[in-house]
């Protein structure tokens, strides 16, 4: 691994020295897919910056980390430039002072690859708009997380308010294996379902994500009620001649019980962040129906 550290820098200089450090490698070109922009503070830059590099294993990537310092210093940029770091991508961390911290879209600009599609990531609290902020509107595709806002629930609701084609949200992505063993329970006929209920520890901002998720599906009532947790536990759906579960006491495995049939054993574990972010690295197009869950999420909490 090649690093380099620049202390009051600008963009260009940053981006020759990219240049010199891949050929100093031996590794001038390299196939990189994306550019991915991580915006953040020093407080969770480390987690974030560890999450990035291991989904760039998956996708190899430049990862441009964006991290907002004191205000009351004058503007400058100091850089950190890693290549080669347990991946084939390039990972550049730009920490911004004093003026130049609301202007971070003009340092990024001239860092992003030439003709591929740009990520932009907040691990922590998140733009209400995040396709009308600066470095938002770089991007093809932008990456949320609810949990880590102070009111996560209210936070996956009010995405619907500034959807935009492109956003999408690690609370759903922390769904992808909850619906696709739902939706498996259904691959054999089971009836009409006439109500359900989404269990989870109080404030899981996926619960009533998924909630929505299966009323927009099923057409059905579907309720949220807490427990002790951890994270979601149980999703169970009334059917005529009895109940539909999934029920979950760990982290790593599932019990899936249906009428008549004998109880099933299925892994569900819990993801790591950089599994949730590779996941939604692999697509870059909308997404219809996490769009749905989340408007049919803030219409019900509207209603309430």
């Amino acid at each position: 691994m090649t690093s380099f550290t620049m202390s009051g820098t600008n963009a260009s200089k940053i981006s020759s020295m990219l240049t010199h450090l891949r050929h100093q490698m031996g590794a001038p070109a390299i196939g990189m897919v994306l550019t991915l922009v991580v915006a953040c503070d020093e407080r969770t830059q480390y987690d974030a910056v560890r999450a990035a590099t291991e989904a760039a294993r998956e996708h190899p990537s430049r990862i441009l980390v964006v991290i907002a310092r004191e205000a009351e210093e004058p503007s400058r940029l100091d850089a950190e430039l890693r290549v080669g770091e347990a991946t084939p991508g390039e990972l550049v961390l730009l920490r911004l002072y004093g003026e130049l911290r609301k202007h971070a879209e003009s340092v990024v600009s001239p860092l992003l690859l030439p003709d591929t599609p740009v990520v932009a990531w907040w691990p922590g609290e998140a733009p209400e708009v995040p396709a009308e902020d600066p470095l938002g509107r770089l991007a093809q595709r932008r990456i949320t997380d609810a949990k880590a806002a102070p009111d996560p629930v209210a936070a996956i609701a009010s995405r619907a308010g500034g959807y935009v084609d492109g956003d999408t949200d690690l609370t759903w992505s922390r769904l992808t294996s909850w619906r696709s063993l739902l939706a498996a329970a259904f691959d054999q006929p089971v009836g009409p379902v006439t109500g359900g209920v989404v269990e989870a520890k109080a404030g899981h901002p996926s619960a009533p994500l998924l909630a929505a998720w299966l009323c927009e599906r099923l057409n059905v009532p579907v309720e949220v009620r807490d427990t002790a947790g951890p994270g979601l536990t149980a999703v169970r759906l009334t059917l005529q001649d009895g109940e539909l579960a999934v029920t979950r006491s760990d982290a790593r495995l599932a019990t899936l019980a249906k009428p008549g049939q004998p109880d099933r054993r299925v892994a569900l574990a819990r993801r790591s962040t950089s599994e949730l972010l590779a996941e939604e690295l692999r697509r870059l197009d909308p997404d219809e129906v996490y769009e749905a869950a989340v408007r049919r999420l803030a219409l019900d909490r509207s209603s309430t």
